[in-house]
């Protein structure tokens, strides 16, 4: 099995449930309050391990009751974390409204603002290392593109989730093996342009992922169309990086770009069964044990 480097973002997450969101300058009683290790490139590791990929993450946490919160929560799935460094700043925390089936978020970076390109060149081994580079955009676009840069001289996979989302150049674009935004990220980093153009400019490059209606890309020849797994959604937090995560360790296995997005989908829709992010990401086991169960509906 290949390698998979996960450079990117950790937080602890502070979620709070209610009924409905609030209305501006509202004030309303919520359901429930709970705390989880997050962070997208935290999620996308923990995703990955938990389907069995072997993961090596670099980025920071602070020296703070926090960050041994979230340290213990990667040893607890066998994430490699030789790459993640303390650092004066706090951790990173985010705060999560999950109401109407839906969600949102306001993130505080704290340390992972300090995932600067110095710190990642103090980590080049675990690059070299690996097989697979995934990275999305809440540590500084600096050090996105510079490892994006790093890794492809180095002749590696790269997988790029443009979230939150954010412009690119036309270097980063162009050096990254896949990129998967979702269906409002994409505009964002490909300009107001018709899906079906964006997905024809990119042939298996561009991922695009939209929820319940599955994922596109463009095989060269025409639009593949990937179709998600149905499911009752309770919590859709952590889909997204359940998807990123899942995909590498499907093409670390060798499986080929549309097995590897259905592999994502199935993994991705089993995680919205349940709340939270981390948490509801399935292990491989989970995973089998789903699809075995809608293969026989």
């Amino acid at each position: 099995m290949k390698k998979i480097c996960v450079v990117g973002s950790v937080n602890l997450d502070f979620f709070t449930t209610a009924m409905k969101f609030p209305e501006k300058g509202e004030t309303i009683l919520g359901d429930t309050f709970f705390t989880q290790p997050g962070g997208k490139g935290a999620n996308q590791a923990v995703a990955a391990a938990k389907l069995g990929g072997e993961v090596h993450f670099i980025g920071a946490v602070g020296k703070d009751d926090v960050s041994r919160t979230l340290i213990e929560n990667f040893e607890s799935v066998g994430i490699q974390i030789e790459g993640l460094e303390q650092v004066e700043a706090a951790s990173g925390v985010a705060q999560i409204t999950i109401a109407e089936q839906d969600n949102t978020i306001i993130v505080v970076p704290g340390a992972n603002d300090e995932v600067s390109v110095e710190l990642v060149k103090k980590h080049a081994d675990i690059l070299d290392a690996s097989d697979i580079v995934i990275l999305q955009m809440e540590i500084p676009l600096e050090t996105i593109e510079y490892v994006i840069d790093y890794a492809h001289q180095q002749g590696k996979t790269i997988i790029l989730n443009p979230a939150p989302a954010h412009s690119l150049s036309a270097d980063a674009i162009k050096k990254s093996t896949y990129i998967t935004p979702n269906e409002i990220e994409v505009k964002t980093v490909f300009g107001d342009k018709k899906y079906a153009d964006i997905l024809e400019m990119y042939p298996n490059k561009v991922v695009l992922t939209k929820g319940s209606n599955g994922a596109y890309f463009h095989n060269g020849t025409g639009i593949v169309h990937v179709p998600a797994e149905e499911t009752l959604a309770v919590d859709t937090t952590g889909a997204g990086d359940t998807f990123n995560g899942a995909f590498a360790v499907a093409l670390s296995e060798g499986k080929s770009l549309p097995e590897a997005v259905q592999f994502a989908n199935q993994a991705a829709a089993v995680a919205i069964t349940k709340m939270g992010a981390q948490a509801a990401m399935p292990t491989r086991s989970e995973l089998k044990e789903q699809v075995e169960l809608d293969q026989l509906k």
